[in-house]
């Protein structure tokens, strides 16, 4: 199997393949506390792109974007 490092880290995953993005989402107080999650991590990756793993950074930057659209975009309906 393949590890997809953009959108199904293996190093992200528990013991029974549960992700760290799934608990938040479902453990989140609110929200507005997910989508600070998605727009925080975002950052994250693009301030860190050039000095560590760089495209791969951007694209996981991308995800969290895709991921914070969707929801406030959810949010709007």
């Amino acid at each position: 199997m393949v590890n997809d490092k953009i959108n199904n880290p293996n190093h992200y995953q528990g013991n029974n393949g549960l992700e760290a993005i799934e608990v938040i989402k479902q453990f989140a107080a609110c929200p507005e506390y997910v989508e600070g999650f998605y727009l925080g991590n975002a950052m994250k990756y693009m301030l860190r792109f050039h000095k560590k793993n760089g495209i791969e950074d951007l694209k996981k930057a991308r995800q969290n974007l895709n991921w914070l659209i969707g929801a406030l975009e959810r949010n709007d309906d």
